[in-house]
């Protein structure tokens, strides 16, 4: 098993569930709403200066479900470029485990 977290835009929340849907994958997921932080595309931090907030799914699945998920999520990314769409748990494909992983 592997965890995999997807931390995006509420703007592109409905593209995303709606890829995992038509890819047949990340049936079962914890969603954290009004999520808040800084990455690389900028503050979210949901308040009256930088407005925006992100929520976060988190899945438990085997690595093959999880390279689907990793595909489909990375459709959305490229139809929304600039919302801060980020996926962790997988290595991208071709690269060998992260360090530490039997």
């Amino acid at each position: 098993m592997i965890r995999i977290e997807i931390i995006a835009n509420y703007s592109v929340e409905e593209n995303i569930l709606g890829a995992l849907k038509d890819a047949g994958a990340g049936k079962y997921y914890t969603k954290y709403t009004g999520v808040l932080g800084v990455g690389s595309s900028g503050p979210r931090m949901g308040d009256a200066v930088w407005p925006e907030e992100n929520f976060a799914l988190v899945i438990w699945c085997e690595e093959d479900e999880g390279r689907i998920i990793c595909r489909a999520v990375e459709r959305v990314k490229k139809q929304f470029p600039d919302e801060g769409i980020k996926i962790f748990g997988l290595p991208p494909e071709g690269e060998s485990s992260p360090p530490g992983d039997a």
